[in-house]
């Protein structure tokens, strides 16, 4: 069983390695869409997100305090799915469905996030192949 979760754990945080990557090295143009969207200090949440996205993932793939990199995820998944994917606010017929599968994407993945943060935070304990405990224990 350890092995399975290692591997959805990785699977899980490869996503958001590979965008943390592109947020830390295209900060300006990352920034520069981010603005386009509304976002207020946009190049400098661009970075914030890459450093959420990078602590939380890599987090989640060794094991150290996985609970913990699993709410850094969510942290960054939220605020993104409202701010970036409005899609409610497009008029574009095919704009508005990419921004809505986007939205639920996030959201998606944030309420896994959410999940795997339980999980950890209640049986990280009883598993192996992790680096530390859990941060926040529901034991």
């Amino acid at each position: 069983m350890d092995v399975l979760v290692l591997i959805g754990r990785v699977l899980f945080a490869l996503v958001f390695l590979y965008s943390a990557v592109g947020h830390l090295t295209q900060h300006k143009q990352l920034g520069a869409y981010a603005a386009s969207r509304g976002l207020p200090a946009a190049e400098a949440a661009t970075l914030l997100s890459g450093v959420l996205m990078l602590l939380g993932g890599l987090s989640v793939v060794l094991g150290v305090w996985a609970d913990l990199g699993a709410l850094l995820i969510a942290l960054f998944l939220f605020p993104t799915a409202l701010v970036m994917h409005a899609f409610w606010k497009e008029t574009d017929p095919r704009t508005r469905q990419t921004e809505q599968i986007s939205f639920l994407k996030d959201l998606a993945l944030g309420g896994a996030a959410l999940v795997m943060s339980a999980f950890f935070a209640y049986a990280a304990h009883d598993l192996g192949l992790t680096l530390t405990g859990p941060l926040l224990s529901m034991r």
